[in-house]
């Protein structure tokens, strides 16, 4: 995980909404080799079809648990948290602990990264 998506990822609250980067020097991080590294992370968490399907199921919902998750796909609940791991870990999905369990829920920061950097390919 690099630097950007540790300092804007919310430690506490799950989902927390972010503002979108518009001065210039956000702007400027879209580019150079920091920003190659960040998209091509990003693209790697995402470059499996169950964690696409596992963001999109998350999008539609503020948190999921695993279990729900485990419900909805043809997956073993081991692959589901391996899948949730590396997002994660890319810091596009967060962990919300209440007790035993755990809730998972998008970064809306990561994702206007990724699209933000995407766009400036």
């Amino acid at each position: 995980m690099n630097d950007y998506m540790k300092v804007n990822r919310p430690a506490s609250a799950c989902c927390t909404p972010a503002s979108s980067p518009t001065t210039r020097h956000a702007r400027a991080r879209l580019q150079g080799p920091d920003a190659d590294r960040d998209l091509a992370a990003l693209a790697k968490a995402i470059g499996h079809p169950a964690r696409v399907r596992i963001l999109r199921m998350l999008a539609r919902k503020e948190a999921r648990m695993c279990s729900y998750i485990v419900d909805e796909l043809p997956l073993a609940q081991s692959t589901i948290s391996e899948h949730l791991r590396i997002l994660k870990g890319a810091g596009l999905v967060q962990a919300n602990e209440n007790g035993p369990r755990v809730s998972y829920c998008i970064v809306p920061a990561a994702l206007q990264r990724f699209k933000a950097l995407l766009e400036a390919v």
